[in-house]
C-alpha cells in the first residue's frame, strides 16, 4: 500500500514536471463552434438534462493529486469492466450513444467515465467529449479532462493518461467548455507541422 502511494506520488510529481516543460502545447487551442456529432445530438434528445448545462469557464480545474489519483482509478475501472462491442453488434445500428452496463464503443466509455468524474466532484466544464480520428482514418472518441496542467486523454484504447499532444490522434472537436450542447473546433497545429516537414 505504501509503496503504490509512493509510485503514484512519483508518478504525479513526474506527470507535472512534464506538463510544465512545454505548457502551452499542453493545452488544446479551440476553435468557433461546429457542428454536434449525430450520436451526441440523439443522446442528448433522451438526456436533455445533460445536454443544456451553461456554466461559466472558470479556467481549468487544479490538477490535484486526488484528482489524478481519480482519473486513473476511474480510466482503469471503465477500461476493464465495460468490454468493446461496437453500435452495430449492441444495437443493430451505427451510432447510438448510451450508457454502457457491461459492453459498448468508444462514446459510452467516454459517457460513463464523464459521469462517474463529474459525480467524484470534478466540473463538468473540464470533462469534454473529444472527436478525434485515429491513424488509420477511423473516427474515435475520447474524454479529455482539462486541467491547470494541460488536457489529459482517458481512452478506452490506452491504459495510459496522456496529455492530449502525446496522443496520435487528429484532434477534430470537443464539446465547449461552457455549454454541454454545443461543441467547437479544435485547431492542432500538430497536424499542420507534420505536413509541412513531408
Amino acid at each position: 500500500m505504501i509503496r503504490n502511494t509512493i509510485l503514484l506520488g512519483a508518478a504525479f510529481l513526474l506527470m507535472c514536471m512534464t506538463a510544465q516543460a512545454d505548457s502551452s502545447a499542453a493545452f488544446m487551442k479551440t476553435g468557433g463552434r461546429t457542428s454536434q456529432p449525430i450520436g451526441h445530438y440523439e443522446f442528448c434528445q433522451s438526456y436533455k438534462s445533460e445536454c443544456n448545462i451553461r456554466s461559466s469557464d472558470r479556467g481549468p480545474a487544479a490538477l490535484t493529486p486526488k484528482i489524478w489519483n481519480l482519473m486513473l482509478q476511474i480510466n482503469n475501472q471503465v477500461n476493464t469492466q465495460i468490454q468493446p462491442a461496437t453500435d452495430m453488434d449492441i444495437w443493430g445500428k451505427a451510432e447510438v450513444w448510451s450508457y454502457p452496463t457491461s459492453v459498448g464503443d468508444c462514446e459510452d466509455y467516454v459517457l460513463l467515465k464523464r459521469k462517474l468524474l463529474n459525480e467524484s466532484g470534478v466540473p463538468i466544464s473540464d470533462l469534454v467529449i473529444t472527436v478525434v480520428r485515429q491513424m488509420n482514418g477511423e473516427g474515435h472518441a475520447v474524454l479529455t479532462v482539462r486541467t491547470d496542467r494541460g488536457d489529459y486523454v482517458l481512452d478506452n484504447l490506452e491504459p495510459r493518461i496522456k496529455l492530449w499532444n502525446e496522443t496520435n490522434y487528429d484532434y477534430l472537436k470537443r464539446q465547449a467548455a461552457n455549454n454541454t450542447g454545443a461543441w467547437v473546433s479544435i485547431n492542432d497545429e500538430r497536424q499542420l507541422l507534420v505536413g509541412s516537414i513531408k
